[in-house]
């Protein structure tokens, strides 16, 4: 897809995470972790598997609590919030699932209007139509909206997925692997999905990923994860144009085109 937008990074912070911890007993996941997130920027989290990837958004959507540390989300520390501020913030977060999550039994239309049913004001059918084709057609999928997920491939479930997350005009989304599992075309498309809706919806974004070409594509600047803290962040050519052993091991040992 070709940008036609003027998209624009600020210095607005919309996630704040300082000196955050997390263990599952023994285990130490998180080991003071520090990260900022500005309006309008995509970042990607990188790191192998099992380094903390996932229990980092879980954290920052508010699906689990920090042991120590603090966590701002759009100016609001996500653990400190009651259930109903947390259920009002979430409203304002596109979290975009490794597995799409998509209702088996209802129709790719079904699917996608399913968000606003509840946390929007009564809208008419033709409304809720509206904006479900919108996000369809972002997302180039417009011909599917009749359509059961059992029907689609693992990319086009994963777009309708991300589509899903943009009925409620998000501005922040999180990504969970997006690219897992899915052949390298299909890949290509994700990623230049994710920053058309960058650009097109003006969302700043984590990309939870281990895959360099994603890494590369969709983000403005990368983390790496290891060992439980970052350890270190800058744009992709500045985190590996490094004689760092630990980040060139990491780099050598995911393919990269």
């Amino acid at each position: 897809m070709t940008s036609q937008y003027n998209h624009i990074i600020t210095d607005e912070k919309v996630i704040t995470i300082n000196d955050l911890h997390k263990s599952f007993g023994e285990l130490t996941v998180l080991n003071g972790v520090k990260l900022d997130i500005y309006k309008g920027e995509n970042v990607a989290v990188l790191g192998r598997s099992g380094s903390g990837k996932s229990v980092l958004i879980k954290i920052i959507a508010g699906l689990l609590k920090p042991d120590s540390g603090t966590v701002s989300v759009l100016g609001q520390e996500v653990d400190k919030i009651t259930e109903k501020e947390l259920r009002t913030l979430r409203l304002k977060i596109g979290f975009s699932f490794q597995n799409s999550a998509l209702y088996d039994s209802m129709t790719v239309r079904e699917n996608i209007a399913f968000p606003l049913r509840g946390n929007t004001e009564k809208l008419t059918q033709k409304e809720i139509n509206i904006k479900v084709e919108e996000v369809l057609d972002a997302v180039g999928l417009i011909q599917t909206i009749n359509q059961m997920p059992s029907e689609l491939s693992g990319g086009q479930r994963k777009r309708i997925g991300i589509a899903r997350t943009l009925i409620l005009k998000p501005e922040l989304m999180l990504y969970d692997e997006p690219t897992s599992g899915l052949d390298p075309i299909t890949c290509i498309e994700i990623n230049n999905l994710i920053k058309e809706v960058q650009e097109r919806y003006n969302t700043s974004a984590i990309i939870i990923t281990h895959d360099l070409t994603c890494a590369k594509t969709t983000a403005n600047r990368v983390a790496l994860l290891i060992e439980g803290n970052f350890l270190t962040q800058g744009t992709f050519e500045e985190v590996f144009d490094t004689e760092d052993e630990t980040v060139k091991i990491f780099f050598d040992y995911n393919f990269i085109t």
